[in-house]
């Protein structure tokens, strides 16, 4: 397969692109010293090496040298590099696929997109090698934690399109939770609340103020202590139906942020949260049809 350039001229490698760096007005005496300076954490031989092997490029698609004279207000592109990265052992679901959208039944423990020290063991970059379609982006996001159906825009162009029906709300969501039962709760019922970044960042929290968040909350099946819930959300808060089950004291079976646990243990396969985008429905802005796409996997209740 030919190797299709990204941007920087440099080429996108085993389905990721280069990272980017925006240069900004200064005094450095070289790129190579603004580098070292902006990011701590690599060292100089780092960036030297990266530089001998032409892994750093300017906007122009001019190789970045060791000794080049800084220029702000322009763009550096270069590969991040981390260390081997274990397989994440489970598989995503390829539910649809044409010209426009790519459906995928996501699994548990997956994230979407490289962050943090996941890279080629996000859902990204695994549909990118598979399907060998660089120019491939997610619409929207789930949880790391979340398993279900993430939809992803085939032509860069035509994603901003699908994003507007998620900022317009003209996306019908349909999730469910194992949940705590209680019955002195009505159902169905709505919860909305402000919902802001909390400490530690990860974590969420609920603030007194103009709600920016709603979730539709209903009962499937009861089999006590447990039951299955639909959760419809109206708005896409971060970790927003975790939020709001747990403040209705119906914290999402294998939830280990809410309740917060501090330290937040790290990653055990056996208990995955209990929590999957079920379904998602729209009317696709360029071919006028109705689309909907339902995750195959199922949260069983014990």
């Amino acid at each position: 397969m030919k190797e299709r350039l990204a941007l920087g001229g440099l080429p996108i490698r085993a389905g990721v692109s280069p990272s980017c760096v925006s240069l900004p007005g200064g005094d450095w005496p070289t790129l190579t010293e603004f580098l070292v300076e902006r990011f701590p954490a690599i060292s100089r031989a780092v960036w030297l090496a990266r530089m001998a092997g032409g892994e750093v490029m300017d906007e122009f698609g001019q190789p970045v040298t060791p000794e080049r004279p800084y220029r702000g207000h322009m763009r550096l592109y270069y590969y991040r590099a981390l260390p081997p990265e274990t397989r994440i052992p489970f598989e995503e679901e390829l539910l649809f696929q044409d010209e426009h959208l790519v459906a995928v039944d996501k699994p548990h423990f997956l994230p979407v997109t490289p962050s943090g020290h996941y890279l080629q063991e996000t859902l990204l970059v695994r549909l990118k090698n598979r399907l060998g379609l660089d120019g491939l982006s997610p619409i929207h996001r789930i949880d790391r934690e979340t398993a279900g159906v993430v939809l992803f825009s085939v032509q860069p162009q035509e994603r901003a399109a699908y994003q507007d029906l998620f900022r317009q709300r003209e996306v019908d969501k349909a999730y469910e939770a194992i949940a705590p039962w209680r019955a002195d709760l009505t159902f169905p019922r709505i919860s909305r609340s402000r919902i802001v970044e909390g400490q530690p960042f990860f974590r969420q929290a609920e603030v007194p103020g103009l709600p920016n968040s709603e979730t539709h909350i209903k009962v499937l099946e009861v089999s006590e202590p447990l039951a299955r819930y639909g959760l419809s959300p109206v708005t896409g808060k971060k970790h927003q139906l975790r939020v709001h089950m747990y403040a209705l004291g119906l914290p999402i079976v294998n939830d280990r942020v809410y309740p917060p646990l501090d330290p937040t243990p790290d990653d055990d396969y056996r208990y995955p949260l209990q929590l999957l985008a079920q379904s998602i429905e729209f009317e696709d802005p360029f071919t006028g049809k109705r689309r909907q796409f339902s995750s195959k996997r199922q949260l069983e209740l014990p």
